[in-house]
């Protein structure tokens, strides 16, 4: 997907971008092949890879209107470069985004490309979900918390609704499709007291396969949840 195709694509939705919004599309592509020859952060850099497999994916909350709403507090766990809450910052500039990353060689890079894009309301945050998720700072303080290819929902459930408030939304990028992975979730959700609300199979452009699911908070989640850092991937729920 060239530049302009995926331009294209999102006029087709309707959505215009300022010439601004367009060059920080592409200084974030700039930057994030200067940067991955210091520390890995993904492994697709060819441009059109990147504005489809990157920035194009990103987004797709939005395509598919999930996100409405720009004036909300948005948590990204374990984003790595930025996905996908920063492609989407992008489109939407009032989104408040809020970003926790485990490596702080990332969050080095994420605070680098906030400045060079000019990007107001961003936050950066060294650490694990397990931990910042009992601080009241952080804990039932978001609308929406994204993860992109980050963990199984079984685990993920456990590391991110914590984080939202009540009715809140956790939306989990994935690769393809996640049956078994809701499927073995029911335990964890029902003790997170959250439950799936929509799980949808589409193809980007090019044909490659991707699921979108959306888990809905609909009590507070008990206080010993999440568990110790580490505990939720080696003893899922």
């Amino acid at each position: 997907m060239t530049p302009e195709e995926f331009y294209q694509q999102l006029e087709q939705q309707n959505i215009h971008l300022t010439q601004g919004q367009k060059e920080q599309f592409e200084r974030y592509f700039e930057l994030l092949v200067e940067w991955n020859q210091k520390i890995n952060l993904t492994a697709i850099t060819e441009k059109n890879d990147v504005y489809l497999k990157h920035f194009y994916d990103s987004i797709s909350p939005i395509l598919f209107g999930d996100i409405k709403n720009e004036n909300i507090r948005l948590l990204d766990i374990g984003a790595g470069a930025g996905f996908p809450s920063l492609p989407m910052k992008i489109i939407f500039p009032k989104l408040d985004v809020t970003i926790i990353d485990s490596l702080n060689k990332r969050i080095t890079f994420l605070k680098h490309l906030a400045e060079e894009l000019k990007l107001d309301g961003v936050h950066f945050y060294h650490g694990r979900a397990e931990d910042f998720g009992h601080d009241k700072a952080f804990r039932g303080q978001f609308d929406i918390v994204t993860a992109r290819a980050v963990a199984r929902m079984q685990v993920l459930s456990e590391l991110t609704i914590p984080f939202l408030k009540l009715n809140g939304h956790l939306i989990a990028l994935k690769a393809s499709a996640v049956g078994s992975e809701l499927s073995d979730a029911k335990t964890a959700l029902t003790l997170l007291f959250a439950s799936v609300i929509t799980s949808r199979d589409y193809q980007l452009p090019n044909g490659d396969k991707r699921n979108l699911t959306i888990v809905e908070k609909k009590k507070e989640t008990p206080n010993k949840y999440p568990r110790r850092a580490g505990l939720p991937a080696k003893k899922p729920l």
